[in-house]
């Protein structure tokens, strides 16, 4: 047994000499032109922010079940800001670059940011000491999650080559954080044909273009031609696709004041009602407190309780006869809608050409010349490790594999064997969907949907019982948004309240209540088509807002 032993640990130590070797021959080669491993300890070579809100203590520990060190956010709720400088810029014009870097979300990550910011030459105007937020930067890439955000950020902070001003260019759609406490790496991939792919556990999650105005917000380049905002609106402009119907008329059956519900005359008593039993009567066990002061507190009177004679009885008190829906009922009558012969459709100013229109081949990428973490957290426990700056992605793929893929694979491992016995066949599934409908959240189409999407997502991950319900939710936002795009607005509109009953109807599962998705959704219905109604019928009021 103990030679067993000893060959083991001799095997494990030849492991990691070679995989320091591995490490050792990747940083020393010219592709890889950063390389922190953390394996020594950071003082001295990063050199954390002398700001007074930054109070937060960096450490220099191992991570969790390893003998492998990284840099650890210790306190909750702090300012963290600490910087390395490297040792001469990095040009992001030539070639491709990768930028990579691990973090452990030890204690989960319910508020703060986990990412690294890529700093410009100190002569746009920062110093190490002096490290903050508003030091100016060419990149920020890595995790942010805080109540409706939770995304793996990319951010380009770009010259306006028009106007000099600095602009934050953010990556539309990101892939979302990974919601375990397992090791992750994130990697972006910076082409020189303007491309770059988002990778996590080097899996490719998201590729952009940096000069499509569909991949990044604001888009680099801007319009050809903006709305004149000189241009108004001509006064007699009818924007109304519909108009009651001026011919029609009530039709003479039509009665108005007709109730919804009537009393059901075919009703009857149930057998055994107690008419003579109240529903609640006085606690007989209930006794007046001691220190109860009648002219101060009033006259005392026992609490009631439920009548147990009711409970075997078909019910008690006065019966009356239930209300039903009168068959008679129409409600207020509404002329039908036609169309508008007048009707010029939605009114917008003319478009004129844009004085800020300029043209790019390429982004006008800043050096960068530090790498720094400057983040707010309500978490301790984010460990930062195996930061990496290459020219070439083979390079990022062999750290990948030598370093990030042998610590996930123990955790992983560890996990599923803290896991209740059967628990792992039910996890895996879970596992399954949910990576299947943050696919579905990251739909380019759903656009400002997409956080109400995360949000019943993250909610069923912590409370499984009402995943059913979230599922139906996501679908129905899905076809409303589907619906919006193929038929307009009241459709949509229809299709949203049935999102709405369906949101109900999860918080109902949840044991919070809500109402069922017919009643809803049917009210919903009748309340939309009365308003689009009531405002056909109502003349427009003129404006001269330009509608953008």
């Amino acid at each position: 047994m103990e030679e067993s032993k000893r060959r083991m640990c001799t095997l494990q130590l030849c492991c990691f000499l070679l995989i320091g070797c591995l490490i050792s021959q990747i940083y020393a080669s010219s592709d890889a032109i950063f390389y922190e491993s953390f394996d020594e300890s950071f003082e001295g070579s990063w050199i954390a922010s002398e700001k007074e809100d930054y109070s937060g203590v960096w450490k220099h520990s191992k991570s969790e079940g390893h003998d492998d060190y990284g840099l650890l956010v210790s306190e909750k709720a702090r300012k963290y800001a600490i910087v390395k400088e490297l040792e001469k810029p990095v040009e992001l014009k030539d070639g491709t670059i990768v930028l990579q870097f691990e973090v452990r979300l030890q204690n989960g990550l319910e508020c703060g940011g986990a990412y690294l910011k890529y700093l410009r030459p100190q002569e746009a105007g920062w110093t190490a000491k002096g490290f903050d937020n508003e030091s100016p930067y060419s990149i920020m890439f890595g995790p942010d999650k805080c109540g409706a955000t939770n995304k793996v950020h990319f951010i380009l902070k770009h010259k306006n080559p028009k106007s000099g001003e600095y602009v934050e260019h953010h990556l539309k759609f990101p892939p979302s954080v990974p919601s375990d406490k397992l090791t992750h790496v994130y990697t972006a991939i910076l082409k020189p044909d303007n491309e770059v792919r988002i990778l996590v556990d080097g899996e490719e999650k998201k590729k952009a273009n940096f000069l499509s105005s569909e991949d990044f917000e604001p888009a680099l380049i801007p319009s050809k031609t903006i709305p004149d905002p000189d241009d108004k609106k001509p006064e007699d402009w009818d924007e109304r696709a519909k108009i009651p119907d001026p011919d029609a008329t009530k039709p003479d059956d039509w009665d108005e004041d007709a109730p919804m519900e009537i009393l059901d005359e075919e009703a009857e008593k149930p057998e055994g009602w107690l008419e003579d039993e109240p529903e609640e009567i006085d606690d007989p066990e209930a006794v007046k407190p001691e220190d109860w002061d009648d002219e101060e507190d009033g006259e005392w009177e026992a609490p009631k309780i439920d009548n147990p004679k009711c409970e075997a009885a078909s019910g008690c008190g006065e019966w009356r006869r239930p209300l039903k829906r009168n068959p008679a009922y129409k409600g207020k009558w509404h002329a039908p809608l036609i169309d508008n012969p007048a009707y010029k459709g939605i009114w917008k100013p003319q478009e004129i050409p844009n004085p800020s229109y300029f043209e790019l081949e390429t982004p006008n990428f800043e050096p960068i010349a530090a790498i720094g973490i400057e983040i707010w957290t309500m978490q301790d426990g984010i460990l930062f490790d195996n930061i990496l700056i290459a020219s070439d992605e083979k390079t990022a793929e062999t750290i990948r594999e030598t370093t990030w893929k042998p610590k996930f694979k123990v955790e992983e491992e560890k996990q599923k064997a803290e896991e209740p016995a059967g628990f792992d066949g039910l996890k895996g599934i879970q596992k399954t969907v949910f990576d299947l409908l943050y696919k579905v959240a990251d739909l380019p189409f759903l656009g400002d949907h997409k956080i109400k999407v995360l949000e019943l997502i993250e909610k069923a991950e912590t409370q499984p019982n009402i995943t059913i319900g979230v599922i139906i939710s996501i679908v129905v936002v899905i076809l409303s948004v589907l619906f919006k795009l193929l038929f307009g607005g009241k459709k949509a509109g229809k299709v949203n309240n049935v999102a709405a009953a369906a949101a109900a109807a999860a918080k109902k599962e949840e044991g919070e209540g809500g109402s069922s998705t017919q009643t809803v959704g049917e009210e919903g219905e009748e309340e939309e088509e009365k308003k689009e109604e009531d405002a056909a019928a109502a003349p427009r009021k003129r404006s001269t807002r330009r509608d953008n």
